[in-house]
């Protein structure tokens, strides 16, 4: 028992678990986010700007109440707006590419929040699942692989150079953030109060966001001056918090879908079989009318959607305890959800599911994909190789120039056995 218990510590504290699918995660989100942002350039000022009929004194007097946290309540600027949510998309993009993924991680996060805190009543289930995750992200190790922080570690890793020792942009950049703070504090609502609610019963938000900001600058200075103990006690916190934060992603999305099915179950139109016939015949909830209609018009199709994904979400959560199963219901959902985005016409709502989904994903099969990532370059190595190869020679060319050793008698070497020709 002790001897299982020290292994399974040492198995949380030793390494961060599921490197590729954090990752999946960050550039999945980060994308639909993105995606999203730059869809509704031309809506934002009706949707979370001066325009939108959900006005910033109701939205002020809303988050006064539920105590959410929102940059955009700490002005009514035109101009203010406007940083903001050009800030959102800058940060979501550089989470993407896994630039600086600790602090774009949480700068990410205050955008999600300040945009969808301002109108809550424009969202829906993906952004939902947006919020969540952009939280929980703050936590994971989530640029370990397919990032450029990966990159660098790997370049720094080749050319014998400490990570930490040589980071002048790192620390610009914590030092930016630490101003960016210091101004928060100073311009800042009610929700920049040290005594106010934040992400955590009894956890401010300048405390969590200045302790997230005092914790980066103290691994700078273990990594760069303590490479010893310390710097191995930090990154077993580090490896704690993470497989912690994953724990908690993957519970998160069973209880999506656990809740999800139950709630369905109770519903006599999922009961009877019926439930998708009705959306489908919504114009809203129809880009593309022939082909609703068209499965609708099948009552055996419409029965075997309804109760399949009724069944698909009810049985998620227990087949997490066989693998293969697993699998085969992964692979059913994010069809499912590709039908939603289809023939619902709600593409960030799937493309959203879809990614927290693949959180479930095996490893190798996220290692096949990173080989097709790399299947590019191996293919210009090749070609690169055969281009630097000279051509073999015809006969007739080998005439023409002379024998290939250099003889100019005319006479052609014979190879001996201890000499090697080059065919």
């Amino acid at each position: 028992m002790t001897t299982s218990l020290s292994r399974a510590l040492a198995r949380v504290t030793g390494a961060s678990l599921g490197p590729h699918q954090t990752a999946l995660l960050r550039i999945g989100l980060s994308f639909t986010w993105l995606c999203y942002l730059l869809r509704e350039w031309p809506n934002r000022h009706e949707l979370y700007g001066p325009d939108a009929p959900w006005s910033w004194r109701m939205a002020r007097e809303l988050t006064g109440d539920n105590h959410a946290f929102t940059a955009l309540m700490w002005s009514d600027s035109h101009a203010w707006f406007e940083t903001v949510y050009v800030l959102a998309i800058v940060f979501s993009a550089l989470l993407m590419l896994g630039w600086r993924t600790r602090t774009m991680s949480v700068l990410s996060m205050l955008g999600v929040l300040s945009l969808q805190n301002r109108s809550v009543f424009i969202g829906d289930g993906g952004d939902n699942v947006v919020h969540l995750m952009a939280l929980y992200m703050v936590l994971t190790r989530c640029g370990q692989v397919w990032s450029l922080d990966a990159r660098r570690a790997a370049r720094q890793a080749r050319e014998g150079a400490d990570a930490g020792s040589k980071d002048v942009p790192g620390v610009v950049l914590w030092t930016v953030c630490g101003l960016g703070l210091v101004l928060a504090q100073l311009l800042g609502d009610d929700s920049m109060s040290w005594t106010g609610e934040g992400p955590l019963p009894g956890l401010s938000w300048p405390v969590a966001l200045w302790g997230l900001w005092a914790v980066q600058g103290v691994w700078w200075a273990v990594r760069r001056h303590a490479p010893g103990e310390p710097r191995a006690v930090l990154d077993a916190l580090a490896h704690l918090a993470h497989n912690g934060a994953l724990v908690v992603i993957m519970a998160e999305v069973c209880l999506i879908y656990a809740t999800a099915g139950w709630y369905k179950v109770q519903g006599s139109r999922w009961q009877d079989g019926t439930a998708l016939f009705y959306p489908m015949h919504i114009d809203y909830f129809s880009p593309w009318p022939w082909l609703s209609h068209a499965l609708a018009a099948s009552s055996l199709v419409v029965l075997l959607l309804s109760y399949g994904t009724v069944a698909v979400q009810v049985a998620f959560p227990f087949t997490l305890l066989n693998r293969r199963v697993k699998n085969v219901l992964l692979a059913l959902m994010m069809a499912e959800h590709l039908g939603i985005a289809v023939l619902l016409g709600l593409p960030f709502f799937s493309l959203a599911m879809i990614v927290t989904d693949a959180v479930f994903l095996p490893t190798s099969v996220l290692r096949r994909l990173e080989g097709v990532r790399r299947l590019p370059s191996l293919v210009r190595r090749r070609m690169g190789t055969a281009a630097s190869c000279p051509a073999p020679r015809t006969p007739a060319e080998e005439g023409a120039d002379g024998p290939a050793d250099g003889s100019t008698d005319g006479s052609a070497a014979v190879p001996g056995p201890g000499r090697r020709t080059v065919g």
